[in-house]
């Protein structure tokens, strides 16, 4: 969907129904505010406050946090194989200087 049109589409989070206005499409829009009540009645049921202001920024942190390791496992792996490369690349270097 293009970047100006946008959807209008209502989720419900945590009991509480919110329309939104996004770019993505409304399935999309339904699995994240899926997520975010998953996450947030998890918490709830995990601590003792009723403060759902709270409990949302618990669930925010605990998304961020998934998303930063994610991004970790993803670049970890890029950033190895990357300087195997280049050591790879300075001894095939060698290597050819070494045999002309």
């Amino acid at each position: 969907m293009p970047e100006d049109q946008s959807t209008k589409t209502e989720v419900e989070i945590f009991g509480s129904v919110y329309t939104v206005r996004a770019g993505h499409d409304p399935e999309h829009l339904q699995e994240l505010a899926a997520k975010v009540d998953r996450d947030m009645r998890e918490i709830a049921s995990r601590i003792s406050t009723v403060d759902t202001a709270k409990i949302a920024i618990l669930a925010a942190l605990n998304i961020a946090d998934e998303l930063f390791e994610s991004q970790r496992r993803r670049e970890g792996p890029t950033d190895e194989i990357t300087e195997r490369m280049v050591r790879l690349s300075e001894t095939l270097d060698e290597a050819l200087v070494e045999g002309s």
